[in-house]
């Protein structure tokens, strides 16, 4: 039975893990010592697997471990790492270059490393390949070969689940094109697509996050005008959404590590090549515009209710980048919140699947628990959270309903 090494055990590795499990040995590595010993007590922090799917892997014999050593048993090494950006929107490829060391340390001949990690085209083999020839001493495509199979893992999705997902793969050579094809086709129910090159695979991943993000900058951008039509932009989608071919977004804010990321690696392999990406760039800069937007919405709703914009008590609902779902990386609520407080310092922000140590330590934020939403002025719903559907609201209270998510509100995005 063939051993696969999973690198990284976040929202993308640990569904590909436990999927592994049910046919093959499974070595599941991550440098996280406290990720580690959640799993191993067939938990998961970000509600991607419940604990009797983490027991299922364990019950599989899947191993969950900081130790390098248990590498040097496999022959397969699936690299899920994050790949974030830095302060300047560059990518930054060290956890990725950082596994791509590990993984050379324990590779033999005939191995093969695939990554999943969304990356601009061509980084496997122009940044990761040759890490992996320098630290083991091989050849690449005649000792060991590589492949690209993007993940398409939606945080917080149930319907949507990595072996009801199509999955694109690619290979370094059509032979090894074909394994992979066959690896993955051995799990994925939904079927595989195979892509003529690791390039292809890698450009098609990135296109999908960016074209997301340029829809939803359109949208957004809409939203903008509409408010100044004195339009409900939810009543214009719902009308235009009557033509079959309409193509249905909503307006709100882009955070998380895909969309609000994922497009900066596009557009830096673009500029390294000499030419300049004015739409995606376009896109990125009105959605990252968002949270000074809807403060100043928040501003003038303060006043049309003749409240104080200094002195109202201002309540964020959310704190997640995406609803249904505990991941506060990137998250674009904190955006809102740090405009508000330029004119307003009752503001809080309380969330239900948020880790208040996390958002502490990222953001130097305190989430209250429960709040009592009748207490506040002002409430603005940021995330679509299930429990933010039915809520209960004063009289006379302002609400500002980001993702049109409540049956009735007094303003929305």
């Amino acid at each position: 039975m063939k051993k696969i090494a999973i690198i990284g055990l976040g929202y993308v590795g640990l569904p590909l893990a436990h999927a592994f499990s049910s046919k093959y040995k499974v070595i599941g590595f991550d440098i996280n010592s406290s990720r580690v010993n959640e799993l191993n007590s067939s938990y998961d922090n970000t509600n991607e697997l419940s604990d009797s799917q983490v027991s299922e892997a364990l019950k599989n014999d899947a191993l969950f471990t900081t130790n390098t050593k248990y590498l040097s048993e496999c022959s397969i090494y699936i690299i899920t790492v994050p790949t974030p950006i830095d302060k300047k929107n560059q990518p930054n490829l060290k956890p990725l270059k950082n596994a791509s060391t590990t993984v050379g340390k324990y590779l033999n001949l005939n191995d093969i490393v695939i990554y999943e990690s969304t990356v601009f085209p061509g980084a496997t083999e122009e940044v990761c390949v040759p890490i992996l020839e320098e630290i083991s001493g091989l050849k690449f495509n005649r000792d060991f070969f590589c492949g690209y199979s993007p993940e398409r893992i939606n945080p917080g999705d149930k319907k949507h689940t990595v072996t009801k997902i199509k999955k694109v793969v690619s290979g370094s050579t059509p032979k090894v094109a074909k394994i992979i094809d066959e690896l993955y086709s051995s799990i994925i129910t939904a079927g595989t697509y195979l892509a003529p090159s690791i390039k292809v695979a890698e450009a098609a991943k990135i296109i999908e996050n960016t074209q997301r993000d340029i829809n939803i900058a359109f949208i957004n951008e809409l939203a903008i005008i509409f408010e100044i039509m004195g339009i409900d932009t939810s009543s214009v989608l719902a009308a235009a959404r009557t033509k079959w071919n309409f193509i249905d977004f909503k307006p709100g804010l882009v955070g998380g590590h895909c969309i609000g990321v994922d497009p900066y690696y596009l557009t830096y392999k673009s500029n390294l090549l000499g030419y300049k990406p004015n739409m995606i760039l376009a896109g990125r800069e009105i959605n990252d515009s968002m949270g000074k937007y809807i403060a100043l919405r928040v501003q003038k709703m303060l006043k049309n209710n003749s409240l104080s914009q200094s002195d109202s008590r201002i309540l964020i609902l959310g704190a997640t980048f995406k609803e249904n779902c505990p991941d506060i990386r990137n998250s674009k609520v904190f955006d809102v919140y740090k405009q508000i407080l330029s004119f307003n310092k009752n503001v809080e922000i309380s969330d239900y699947l948020a880790d208040p140590k996390e958002v502490r330590m990222e953001y130097n934020v305190t989430l209250l628990k429960e709040p009592i939403i009748q207490n506040y002025d002002c409430v603005i719903v940021a995330v679509a959270h299930e429990k933010y559907r039915n809520l209960n609201f004063k009289e006379n209270q302002v609400i500002f309903d980001i993702k049109s998510v409540l049956k009735k509100t007094t303003d929305r995005l």
